[in-house]
């Protein structure tokens, strides 16, 4: 039990965090061996707090899979069976009939011991989780969904991008999508400093880039922005107070705050981004509230959230 209630196996000797590996990392694709795209076959399940989820659903709802991959929606705590759909009819998802995440991947694997996290893909007709591969799973969607893609959708992926966008996706997981829990979760104050250290360093270039550029690779977005993106919709929310990455917030770096803001209010981003869960989700879940002390479940009514849809001035760049 204990397991889905802490990271205490990511918790390295020193007191670094260092998020665990991917189970299920078969990729999509028409080759043998690979999971066959078919639509409708899939159903896509996410926690709307998780970023490395809401990036997934973005990409899903830019490219207009929405029709040939189904979604599902667990509720914003996790319990000792990872999270739980307690906001469907009976607490149970309509479709694959589970009250857990953890159901999926018991299903697939029975042995599996890690933290059953999201996002998964299931497949329907057998209930099991066949990839959580979060990390290329955005880029699948791209390459091998494409034949589903919507018209006029946006090219996420471009072929003469492909290695920039590959090489900048590795530092914003690393340093800014998982850097925030390297602060957040560390165990000594030591491996505390070097992320928070680290942390503010990309900050500051992510800044810089962003002060001659409406978007990370010029005017068009790309996987790379829809990366960066759930981190800064949940900075001044969550991270720099309850995770103590309190150096600046994101309304201090003015093209990163112009940047998210402009990013948020197109309706991929803002119809995904929901601030009130994320606040419950991060600040009232259990296992979150014993790791940081929230032991009288105060949840912040701060900050003023009407500020994202303030004028962002990023269209001229």
């Amino acid at each position: 039990m204990e397991k889905f209630s802490t990271f205490r196996k990511e918790i390295q000797n020193d007191g670094a965090f260092r998020q665990q590996e991917n189970q299920f990392a078969t990729p999509f694709g028409d080759q043998e061996g690979l999971i066959p795209v078919v639509p409708n076959k899939y159903r896509l399940l996410w926690m709307p707090a998780c970023p490395h989820a809401h990036k997934v659903v973005i990409v899903r709802r830019l490219l207009g899979l929405e029709n040939v991959i189904s979604l599902g929606a667990t509720g914003p705590y996790r319990t000792e069976h990872a999270w739980e759909f307690t906001n469907d009819p009976g607490g149970v998802d309509p479709v694959l009939g589970v009250q857990y995440i953890e159901d999926v991947y018991k299903k697939a694997d029975p042995s599996y011991d890690k933290r059953p996290t999201v996002p998964v893909v299931v497949d329907i007709e057998t209930g099991k989780a066949v990839n959580n591969d979060h990390v290329t799973l955005t880029l699948q969607l791209e390459t091998e969904w494409k034949k589903y893609h919507k018209e006029g959708a946006p090219d996420l992926f471009p072929e003469k991008l492909r290695d920039d966008i590959l090489e900048l996706n590795e530092i914003i997981y690393q340093r800014i999508n998982v850097g925030v829990y390297k602060v957040g979760f560390a165990h000594s104050q030591e491996a505390y400093e070097k992320a928070y250290t680290e942390l503010f360093y990309y900050f500051d270039q992510f800044e810089e880039r962003l002060s001659h550029s409406r978007y990370l690779f010029g005017d068009a977005i790309t996987d790379c922005d829809v990366r960066l993106y759930p981190t800064l919709a949940r900075f001044d929310v969550v991270y720099h107070l309850l995770f103590k990455c309190n150096k600046k917030r994101l309304k201090d770096y003015p093209n990163l705050w112009g940047y998210a803001r402009d990013l948020y209010q197109q309706p991929a981003f803002r119809e995904t981004t929901d601030f009130a869960f994320i606040k419950d989700s991060y600040y009232r879940s259990p296992h979150l509230r014993k790791l940081f002390g929230n032991v009288y479940n105060i949840l912040p009514k701060g900050p003023d959230l009407s500020e994202w849809n303030s004028p962002h001035g990023r269209s001229s760049l």
